[in-house]
């Protein structure tokens, strides 16, 4: 691996498995985009003996030519990113779709002054792990669990406004990134 790589890990001992996962998806990521400069991850337990289990938090800073992308993601008690493996997937997944972002920025693809376009949350699905965007001119946008950004997907409402990346998916529009706005997102 080329990638300069450091794992840290805080409020818990060294974790071979964790490193291990860690280890295979920062290749995954780096064959996404070989121009990485670096890569930290920063694994973490913030709330030691918290209600009984741990849970886990995860940061990635990539740097890349110019720029330096944050990935924070942690678990909650009612979500399913108890799984730890799981965790560490949705956080290099946030990481990819930054780093899809940040190279269409780079290509000229996305202008820089651009803003994503608006929506509303038309529909929820939370147990089956989708929703539908509702845009102002009234087109309805397919979205999954994964495409949330900044927010955790559990915590959306119908309503709730969102900016968003669109892409056509196999089945019609659907959006590659969603991010909450206003006093519910970090915009």
């Amino acid at each position: 691996m080329r990638l300069p790589l450091q794992i840290s890990f805080h409020n818990m001992t060294h974790d071979a498995e964790i490193e291990s996962a860690i280890r295979v998806n920062a290749r995954w990521l780096e064959s996404y985009y070989d121009r990485i400069i670096s890569c930290r991850v920063v694994v973490d337990i913030p709330h030691l003996h918290h209600k009984e289990r741990n849970l886990y938090q995860f940061r990635i800073d990539l740097k890349v030519p110019g720029s330096e992308l944050v990935v924070k993601r942690g678990a909650s008690e009612d979500s399913e990113l108890q799984d730890l493996d799981l965790t560490i997937r949705d956080a290099f997944d946030d990481a990819r779709r930054q780093l899809e972002d940040y190279i269409r920025l780079r290509r000229g693809a996305v202008k820089a002054h651009e803003t994503l376009p608006h929506a509303r949350v038309a529909k929820i699905f939370t147990e089956a792990g989708y929703g539908f965007l509702e845009t102002p001119e009234g087109r309805e946008i397919y979205f999954h669990r994964n495409s949330v950004l900044k927010a955790n997907f559990k915590d959306l409402e119908v309503g709730m406004e969102v900016r968003f990346a669109e892409e056509q998916g196999d089945n019609g529009p659907q959006a590659s990134t969603v991010t909450p706005v206003g006093r519910h997102g970090h915009n």
